[in-house]
């Protein structure tokens, strides 16, 4: 005999005050929208609409939608080749597992979003207004440029569940609604609700953390952030790291009596917490094989461009050759430790690239000791009559399976080819421990330096970091570093819903 089994299937929309999209008024409401060119916003929305794959997944939900609906390249694949946002990827300020549990918070939201390379304007109600919210959604819904996401509580609209987040559609000027795209599809239909009803759901007050809720206006940047480099979270040292630079860094400047620049960079460096080399990372382009042939796309070479562009700009900084003489000067132990990941020998970065190529195109990131990168090449590539292309190939083995990967590598355009030879026979300029360290000590927070106790030392230093100083392209890089790690730091401390206005730079 079959046991029954308790279930819903779907819940009956409370309506007034909500009106079903569907339904002949919700029909009427979006012919008549349309009209007016307040549903502009729609159309990308919709093309990305997804139901949120767990219970306590709507922010997550929301926030997938929105950023593949402003085309923003996550660069880390999704499954297979593919770059793409999903709710599974969006782990950078809390564990899904937690998440999954309890939901996220409207700060850890905001956190999310800037991690993933959005621009974001983050509003509680006690920060705005309710006219300032019409003139907000009035411009998301007249342009495809920007989307919202409001964090209410459902129980204003008479609906079952507590607290929620979901993308807004569009807006009927003449009854002053707002289209909801309800990522729990599995509940509720998308539905129009009054703007100002929709206003007061947002003023309720997040028991979890004692703030009120709002909405967030969510744009793409002029550019992708972090175009070369970027802070990771996936390890569990990152806690430790970002604490330690944000932290620890400042006191140790403070207590050291550094008399130049490069015993200040060796305070920085020599207490490092384990596993540094995980938390700040170089970005490459990796494509198999058969995908790509000698010419590159329009896309690929203005990314690598611009890659090329921030490396020479670090390259070109004072206090990269301050890096450089301190990481000379030191014991080569020391200096394997600082810069494990980020060896300055090309065949041996190309086979670990190459490695984690075929992990990323497979969608198994993450599992060590898999591949093998049985043979490398790095060659100076040059197509269509464009500058030289640095290149490296790898054949990978997986078991009895063998793909090849190629990777695009930013570097200066000098001349290089070294298959089969040995690493001194590689002099291209590529991403390496010096540059790495260098974007991460121009990241950190003016004021790190601020304790250097010899005034014409802390002249100096001042000089080398200021972000003024810099050339606009790497500004933005470090900035983009910096609103990183200042927001690892606050969700490290669990403070990110305090201070969504703080600035970052």
């Amino acid at each position: 005999m079959r046991m029954a089994m308790a279930g819903l299937y779907k819940r009956v929309l409370p309506s007034p005050p909500a009106v079903d999209f569907a339904s002949s008024d919700g029909k009427q409401l979006f012919i008549e929208s349309i009209q007016n060119g307040t549903m502009e916003g729609f159309y990308r929305l919709i093309s990305y609409f997804q139901t949120q794959s767990e219970p306590a997944y709507c922010g997550l939900a929301s926030l997938s939608m929105v950023l593949n609906a402003l085309a923003i390249d996550p660069g880390r694949t999704w499954k297979g080749p593919w770059r793409w946002f999903d709710e599974s990827m969006l782990d950078c300020c809390e564990p899904l597992e937690k998440v999954k549990e309890n939901g996220i918070s409207f700060g850890k939201l905001v956190c999310l979003a800037h991690c993933a390379g959005a621009k974001v304007e983050a509003f509680r109600t006690s920060q705005s207004s309710l006219d300032d919210f019409r003139k907000f959604v009035v411009r998301c819904s007249t342009s495809d440029e920007c989307h919202i996401i409001s964090s209410y509580h459902r129980s204003i609209f008479k609906q079952t569940g507590t607290g929620h987040f979901s993308p807004i559609g569009g807006y009927h000027a003449g009854r002053d609604m707002a289209l909801i795209l309800d990522v729990a599809r599995f509940k509720y239909p998308p539905h129009w609700v009054p703007l100002k009803l929709l206003w007061e759901a947002m003023e309720s007050v997040d028991e979890a953390t004692g703030q009120r809720r709002g909405f967030l206006l969510i744009s793409r940047p002029h550019r992708d952030p972090g175009l070369l480099y970027t802070l990771s979270c996936k390890h569990e040292s990152w806690v430790k790291v970002a604490k330690y630079l944000m932290d620890d860094v400042p006191n140790l400047v403070k207590s050291d009596d550094a008399k130049d620049v490069q015993k200040v960079i060796s305070v920085v460096f020599s207490s490092l917490p384990s596993n540094f080399e995980e938390f700040i990372k170089w970005i490459a382009e990796v494509r198999r094989r058969e995908d790509g042939d000698q010419n590159l796309s329009l896309e690929e070479k203005g990314r690598l461009s611009l890659k090329e562009e921030v490396l020479k700009q670090v390259q070109e900084t004072g206090l990269f050759k301050h890096v450089v003489a301190f990481l000379s000067s030191v014991t080569s132990c020391c200096r394997n430790a600082l810069a494990s990941s980020h060896e300055n020998n090309l065949p041996g970065i190309g086979a670990t690239i190459c490695c984690q190529g075929a992990e990323l195109l497979a969608g198994k990131f993450g599992s060590p000791g898999r591949y093998c990168c049985r043979e490398t090449c790095i060659t100076r590539l040059k197509a269509n009559g464009d500058k030289p292309i640095t290149l490296v190939s790898g054949t990978v083995v997986n078991g009895s399976s063998e793909q090849g990967v190629d990777v695009l590598v930013p570097s200066y355009p000098n001349k290089l080819n070294c298959c089969g030879s040995s690493p001194t026979s590689c002099n291209g300029v590529y991403p390496a421990g010096n540059d790495v360290l260098t974007a991460l000590l121009l990241a950190l927070p003016p004021e790190t330096w601020r304790g250097i106790k010899d005034e014409k030392l802390l002249s100096e230093m001042s000089s080398l970091v200021l972000t003024e100083n810099l050339p606009i392209l790497l500004q933005e890089e470090v900035l983009h570093l910096r609103r990183q790690l200042h927001l690892l730091k606050k969700c490290q401390e669990n403070k990110v819903d305090e201070d969504l206005g703080e600035p970052l730079c």
